[in-house]
């Protein structure tokens, strides 16, 4: 007996903690974080800052000495032959054909080949460490991006569980409204269409509640899509409508030159830069040392490879020597090619100075809606609170048969729509302060733990 209290023990308890680990709750700032580190935009970005540090490798071979070994193996089936001048064996005046080599030929060589100068390698090399680098701020960009689309999810979702609160309140409110209207009918104070009136708001509120949960429910699978969390894990948000997200109030003004975007169109403005000095470069000599060391067998017959035949001999060769390469002319294809770059390099600066601009523009925008958004959020959770001392006041003027049916759902749509304004405003508001954290750079601190 002991033994079965035991096991069955043991069993809750695994369960209990299986339905532990299926079980997470998350702030805004765990939800980022989790997302940045999880999410395919942000791995497909460092996937590309890795193939860009492979590329800078291959930069790096391109003035590193390169070494190969190669054989050769050849059956002459026919020897070829040539015409010798008769002189050679007396026969003045007359050429003789004579059939030259023999019937197999081997060979193999080690080559070695290092440039000694080539400024368009040295320039690629430039350009790869630029490209690396350029590819860390994408990694920080799509980071920040995603930052702020977590941020307006999560803001969507604590929303919409404030609405169903809000929409919690009404039906408990209404379904104590309905049993009042019972009892009044009961004692033939109210009419049976007062009750039918009231359960169809009843029924209103039920399929808005069906239909809020739904909503929360595909909110939090898209945030659980974004974290890389299974579907079946249950997740809680911990943060409430009450978390504020920026430090202080934002300033009228803000610099903009750390802006991950400015940042990044800088940095293509080095890279359009290197582009046209590694195009020019191909102007330049290069120059190259080279080297070989080979060995030669001849055989007439294939079976003296493996012999002692006086034939059977290798003949060694080598050398080393300076390749020098000067290009003269090319039919203008590095002049049209720097003619492109230079039109990159403009397209970049004419988009850097619209960039910034458009910043300022935004920013401004983003201030006047941050505090009319946080106006309208205060007011409208003042309009709240009068909206229910009114419902209050004609549901007991109802009570008393003072006031009709009509008066109380009045003022029950009155107090639904100023929740609604009040969600769509608090909702506005919480997305004006993620608009402005994207602007003056505030948003990492949801990443970076600060």
């Amino acid at each position: 007996m002991y033994r079965t209290v035991f096991l069955s023990v043991i069993i809750l308890l695994s369960g209990s903690l299986a339905g532990a680990q299926e079980y997470v709750r998350l702030s805004l700032r765990e939800c980022v974080q989790t997302a940045v580190s999880e999410n395919i935009n942000i791995r497909t970005a460092r996937f590309e800052h890795e193939k860009n540090r492979y590329k800078k490798a291959e930069a790096i071979s391109a003035i590193i000495p390169k070494i190969s070994i190669g054989a050769n193996f050849q059956d002459n089936l026919t020897l070829p032959t040539t015409m010798l001048p008769g002189e050679i064996i007396g026969m003045p005046g007359t050429t003789v054909p004579v059939k030259m080599g023999s019937n197999f030929n081997t060979s193999a060589a080690a080559t070695l080949n290092w440039s000694l100068y080539n400024q368009t390698a040295l320039t690629a090399l430039q350009l790869s460490r630029k490209v690396m680098e350029t590819s860390e701020i994408g990694i920080e960009k799509a980071g920040e991006e995603l930052a702020a689309e977590v941020a307006k999810l999560y803001a969507l979702t604590v929303a919409t569980s404030k609405q169903k609160h809000l929409v919690i309140q009404n039906i408990a409110r209404t379904k104590q409204m309905q049993n009042i209207t019972k009892l009044l009918i009961d004692n033939g104070m109210a009419k049976q269409v007062d009750y039918d009136r009231i359960s169809v708001n009843l029924e209103n509120l039920n399929t808005q509640l069906s239909n809020v949960e739904a909503g929360i429910e595909q909110q939090l699978n898209m945030i659980k899509y974004m974290l890389n969390i299974p579907l079946e894990t249950e997740v809680a948000l911990t943060d409430t409508a009450n978390v504020r997200l920026l430090q202080a109030i934002p300033e009228t003004a803000a610099d903009f030159s750390n802006h991950v975007d400015i940042r990044l169109l800088e940095s293509q403005k080095e890279i359009n830069l290197l582009n046209q000095k590694m195009i020019r470069s191909g102007y330049a000599p290069s120059l190259a040392f080279t080297g070989q060391y080979s060995y030669q067998g001849m055989r007439k017959e294939f079976a003296n490879y493996f012999n002692g035949s006086p034939e059977n001999v290798w003949h060694k060769s080598s050398y080393v020597g300076l390749s020098l390469s000067v290009p003269i002319f090319d039919g203008g294809d590095k002049r049209a090619k720097t003619l492109q770059a230079k039109t990159d390099y403009r397209k970049t600066e004419a988009m850097l100075t619209d960039r910034k601009e458009l910043f300022t523009a935004d920013y401004q925008n983003a201030v006047n809606n941050y505090n009319n958004h946080r106006a309208n959020m205060e007011r409208q959770m003042q309009n709240i609170a009068l909206a229910v001392r009114v419902y209050d006041e004609t549901a007991l003027r109802y009570r008393e048969g003072l006031a009709s049916m009509t008066n109380l759902l009045q003022d029950e749509t009155s107090l639904a729509s100023a929740q609604a304004n009040y969600i769509t405003a608090w909702y506005n508001y919480r997305e004006a302060e993620v608009k402005i954290m994207s602007l003056n750079g505030e948003i990492k601190n949801l990443i970076n733990n600060q």
